[in-house]
């Protein structure tokens, strides 16, 4: 990240001990929801760090499928940065897959005034560069949370506990052993008629409340 304070965030929570403390790399200026210095400024002078790790992490592993991106496109660091990060992957990477989770903004709950520019600016990168996007729609999220999980006022949280259960959904596959496991490239060459048509819309069901829980039972 551009700044320190989501960095933090995540070291100091229940799952700072998974990551290795140097893989942790973050700016102190922040992008300030704006694509370009995310993607020719800022994130500019931090990407090489970050390419550092990667290779770092790319080389301990023994059969390397892919990578898989979440950031959102709506800000200045996840859609400039991370479509920054994203194409100089490629370059140093030509022949393994490319995974994107995007969270596409909405104008109806929008944080920033800029974020259809930040979004168009993102998409054409990743139209280039991306196998595969799985596209998370906020306005959707918001809505599933209070339609469907009776949430008045959902928090972050709540909408990242929605997006993991997707994730973890759509990475199942490549996870387990069975009879219908999968691969990241597998799913393209199922999913992608043409190469450039590589925006998924994903799913998840069923889905209910907590309140409803009870209501689950098979008789």
């Amino acid at each position: 990240d551009l700044e320190p304070g989501t960095m933090d965030a995540v070291r100091s929570g229940p799952f700072g001990q998974l990551f290795r403390p140097d893989n942790f790399v973050f700016g102190q200026s922040g992008a300030g929801n704006n694509w370009a210095k995310g993607h020719y400024t800022e994130g500019a002078e931090l990407v090489d760090q970050v390419l550092d790790v990667v290779r770092r992490e790319a080389e301990g592993c023994d059969c390397l499928q892919g990578f898989q991106i979440t950031h959102s496109l709506g800000g200045g660091t996840g859609a400039g940065m991370g479509t920054l990060l994203i194409s100089k992957i490629r370059e140093e990477f030509p022949d393994r897959m490319m995974a994107t989770f995007s969270v596409v903004p909405s104008p109806k709950v929008s944080d920033t005034v800029v974020e259809p520019y930040n979004a168009t600016l993102s998409v054409h990168q990743l139209v280039e560069n991306s196998d595969e996007t799985f596209c998370i729609d906020n306005e959707a999220l918001y809505d599933i949370c209070m339609r469907t999980l009776k949430l008045s006022n959902p928090s972050y949280g709540d909408l990242n506990h929605l997006v993991s259960a997707v994730m973890s959904g759509v990475t199942t596959c490549l996870r387990f052993p069975g009879q219908l496991n999968s691969d990241l490239r597998k799913l393209a060459v199922n999913m992608v008629p043409f190469p450039r048509l590589h925006f998924f819309m994903v799913g998840f069901a069923p889905l209910t409340s907590r309140g409803a829980h009870s209501f689950r039972a098979v008789t």
